[in-house]
């Protein structure tokens, strides 16, 4: 009988905790402004660069976790892993990016008005 052992494919994994950074990082940044005194909102700008850093960052490693899937011959498990680490990755990206529309609107807006 085979027994199933833990995956070996810690790149599928990371990508996934990875992706839950990314998808966590602009509203984190909103909940730091909102709740703290001395960061505004275009101050926590900063946080939309994380995202979309770990966005990239999780799609790339999810990518490689694929590409250790296949090469192992699916004997290193992690498929479901890696796609769930990518569409986090995407997701995150496209958070990044409507935050970073955001936040410029606003910028422009603050600046005509005063």
């Amino acid at each position: 009988m085979a027994v199933r052992t833990k995956s070996s494919n810690a790149r599928a994994s990371a990508s996934v905790w990875v992706g839950v950074a990314s998808v966590a990082a602009v509203p984190a940044g909103i909940l730091l402004a909102r709740y703290t005194a001395a960061v505004t909102l275009l101050d926590s700008s900063g946080s939309v660069l994380v995202a979309a850093g770990l966005a990239v960052s999780a799609i790339v490693l999810a990518r490689r976790g694929r590409e250790h899937l296949e090469r192992t011959l699916g004997r290193a498990g992690g498929g479901a892993a890696a796609a769930v680490g990518r569409a986090l990755g995407v997701l995150g990206l496209c958070i990044a990016i409507t935050a970073a529309l955001s936040l410029s609107v606003f910028g422009l807006l603050s600046l005509l008005a005063s």
